[in-house]
């Protein structure tokens, strides 16, 4: 088991053939994701690394079956190309470009509460690394030889510290079932506690690590998830300890705007929730495997 791909989550780039856009899909086929095609206006008909462009999302869904996909489209269009997806019937999108206007984030976000939620579009970033399930698929920007296969949840706003989760964890021989990257900017398309709330429906997983900072209330919502209906342990580290108030702190989100926002009074509140917290980043690894022993 694996949450939102597996190897067989048929999965599609958006804005394939561009420098980026190649280049990344590239290593998801490498890596063995299920890629079967890419969608770039007026290239439909095509080739691209050995498949097919289509020019449009739902032309995609319609020939190849396309399932999933990932946004590598430029700040100006990207939230286009988000609900040409969700408008096409794909299931899960991930969103990796960065610097989108807010503005267009929150039509995003209103776009995508007009399908019924069984039918609704799952949509993580933007600006994040994206998804992967180690040894089945990745849908995303991550360094795929440091995910060793096991049952630790990992949902992070910053891709970088999930990877260096990942590459601690490994170092101890302890591996992922699925790390997501839900992107550090104010509006984004899942919450940590939307990502929790699938950890605790998978079997496979039996620790979640969340990775926060600082800056709106989601990790503090997440934990009030967690101590109310989740039986699987959660651990969580905050970045930001030392980031001085009313400071942006290099993504989007991470400034503190009112009370409850600052790492301090968050690391406070979420153990207060039962959420065991990792002091520092370093502790990552060690403080899983202090939490799996205990099971």
């Amino acid at each position: 088991m694996a949450i939102l791909i597996d190897e067989t989550t048929r999965i599609i780039v958006q804005g394939f053939t561009g420098k980026i856009g190649s280049f990344h899909a590239q290593d998801m086929i490498n890596y063995g994701s299920n890629v079967v095609g890419g969608i770039t206006p007026g290239k439909g008909g095509q080739t691209h690394l050995g498949l097919p462009v289509f020019n449009t999302v739902k032309e995609a869904v319609r020939e190849v079956g396309a399932k999933a996909s990932i946004i590598f489209v430029p700040p100006a269009f990207a939230a286009d190309s988000i609900m040409e997806a969700a408008d096409a019937g794909i299931k899960y999108c991930v969103a990796i470009t960065d610097g989108i206007p807010t503005q267009d984030m929150m039509t995003v976000k209103n776009f995508l509460r007009r399908f019924p939620i069984e039918q609704r579009m799952i949509l993580t970033g933007p600006n994040c690394a994206g998804t992967i399930s180690p040894w089945r698929a990745m849908l995303g920007i991550m360094p795929g030889h440091i995910y060793m296969k096991g049952n630790v949840g990992i949902v992070g706003r910053s891709g970088t510290l999930g990877y260096e989760a990942a590459d601690q964890m490994k170092r101890l021989n302890i591996g992922i079932s699925t790390s997501v990257g839900i992107g550090g900017d104010p509006i984004n398309g899942s919450s940590h506690r939307d990502i929790l709330e699938k950890f605790e429906a998978d079997p496979e997983t039996k620790v979640v690590l969340m990775i926060g900072e600082i800056g709106g209330p989601q990790e503090v919502e997440a934990g009030i998830f967690a101590r109310e209906h989740m039986t699987k342990p959660v651990i969580a580290y905050i970045a930001g300890l030392t980031a001085p108030e009313g400071r942006r702190m290099g993504h989007a989100g991470a400034i503190i705007s009112s009370a409850g926002e600052s790492a301090a009074e968050k690391v406070a509140l979420l153990r207060e929730l039962g959420v065991t917290i990792c002091p520092t980043p370093a502790a990552m690894g060690d403080t899983v495997a202090a939490v799996l022993a205990k099971l």
